[in-house]
């Protein structure tokens, strides 16, 4: 396995400055996030390290020589728009950056792109599925034909009210996986497995990774902090009373979950998310967040 971490920390600092840090911190990759230049919707969104538009041969030799120089390589591309949006126009806008990430990545000789499957938060889970049949099949077909991998990150992207009841991603449950997988069988549609996901949703993290280790394709390491006492005050259904953590600050037993990783023959790509406030937003307090998760997993990678 590769330690590496999510470029979307770093939004005021250049490719050339997020590869230099990594080199310096001794990382193996990084995820850089390729959103389209612009202003974003959402925190951690829009944060555009490698600009794909109009992206050529020529550009991605120099990407190459970037990366050579450092001695970093990119783990996969990274963007998750929700493709099944609620606006039929932003969907089919996120459709058509989706494939120009693609696109890059194959330029680039990359094998993956990670992203989300997204959904329409006031849809039911049987019709968001329905929705997914009809969409998903053609964007993996493009995939396909340009000899690239997408991992779906598990989030469901349900933290704030304008995102209830449904979230914004539909592939959140090893048994919505599981039903996706048997639906849309398309061997370059995999995971992008995120355990903290799992365990604010009260599921066992390391349990699906026997069983769909043929469909892991990327993994992120984040923790999540539940707060007990609000959520026994306020129950399930209320929001707030889980916090994104770095890893070794939460609730995932790292050594276990990197256990039931080996043993599910993963040897691929792992890349701190850091979405940890404690650590302070300045460019500093981001940079130490990264550099104290890399202590708290880097014996579990062989140097």
């Amino acid at each position: 396995m590769q330690l590496g971490f999510v470029s979307a920390i770093l939004p005021d600092q250049s490719l050339e400055e997020v590869l230099a840090f990594a080199a310096g911190e001794g990382f193996a990759c990084i995820e850089p996030m390729c959103w389209p230049p612009g202003r974003a919707d959402r925190r951690f969104a829009g944060v555009t390290h490698l600009d794909v538009d109009g992206f050529t041969t020529a550009r991605a030799d120099d990407v190459r020589a970037r990366l050579e120089k450092h001695g970093v390589r990119f783990s996969a591309l990274g963007y998750y728009p929700n493709v099944l949006d609620a606006d039929a126009a932003q969907a089919e806008r996120a459709i058509a950056h989706l494939k120009t990430v693609i696109s890059a990545a194959r330029l680039l000789g990359l094998s993956t792109v990670n992203t989300f499957v997204g959904a329409h938060h006031q849809k039911s889970p049987p019709e968001n599925f329905q929705r997914f049949r009809e969409v998903w099949p053609a964007i993996l077909a493009f995939a396909a034909d340009h000899g690239v991998r997408l991992a779906i990150e598990n989030c469901p992207m349900l933290f704030t009210w304008d995102e209830w009841p449904a979230g914004k991603n539909l592939a959140s449950s090893p048994a919505i996986w599981r039903r996706m997988f048997e639906a849309v069988p398309a061997t370059n549609f995999g995971l992008n497995y995120d355990p903290s996901h799992l365990v604010w949703q009260f599921i066992d993290c390391t349990a699906p990774l026997r069983e769909f280790r043929e469909r892991i394709f990327h993994v992120h390491a984040k923790d999540t902090k539940i707060d007990r006492a609000k959520l026994g005050d306020e129950g399930i259904l209320a929001l707030g009373w889980n916090t994104p953590k770095i890893p070794g600050f939460g609730e995932v037993d790292w050594g276990r979950f990197f256990s039931a990783l080996s043993d599910a023959g993963y040897d691929g790509p792992v890349c701190i998310e850091v979405e940890d406030d404690a650590f302070g937003q300045t460019l500093a307090g981001r940079q130490r967040a990264l550099k104290v998760a890399r202590r708290v997993l880097e014996p579990y990678f062989a140097s």
